[in-house]
């Protein structure tokens, strides 16, 4: 939990960008009306949650559920947010889907490109290979003439 009454509150910034959102252009807020409804808004947001846990620990859940809000939120007489919030969710959801379906296509795509061009990858690495390791006994096999040559010199 919040050590201290401060740690509860949202932050200003986001507070701020909601109010003058829902206002008019012309229309500005005092730094007292801010902090105002940011502790209003602080406060909305414990006491439905304390509502919305009231329900899920009624049906033994540890969890809570969009269900448990929308019911605290009737059970707080806030019925008239309930639709457009379920709304809001509903078109949520729905992009949220969209945008995992997009990732897993992206990844798909990915991963077929990667299957097509690996064969030939792997060719081309595997002559590289071959070459590399021809070059290196050409090598070896030049010391060891070397070697065996100089070692027939000393012998004489």
């Amino acid at each position: 939990m919040a050590e201290k009454p401060e740690d509860l509150n949202l932050p200003n910034a986001v507070v701020s960008r909601l109010a003058k959102d829902a206002l008019p252009e012309n229309v500005n807020i005092s730094k007292e009306a801010r902090t105002a409804i940011g502790k209003a808004a602080s406060v909305f947001v414990l006491y439905a949650t304390s509502c919305a846990n009231n329900f899920a620990q009624k049906q033994k859940r540890k969890t809570l559920t969009a269900a448990d809000v929308f019911d605290a939120l009737d059970e707080m007489e806030f019925e008239q947010f309930v639709q457009p919030l379920k709304e809001s969710l509903a078109l949520f959801k729905k992009e949220q889907k969209g945008k995992k379906e997009a990732a897993a296509e992206t990844k798909r795509k990915k991963s077929d490109t990667a299957s097509e061009t690996e064969p030939e990858s792997k060719r081309q690495k595997t002559e590289a290979d071959k070459e590399v390791s021809e070059e290196k006994q050409k090598e070896i096999s030049g010391k060891a003439r070397e070697d065996t040559s100089q070692g027939a010199g000393n012998r004489e």
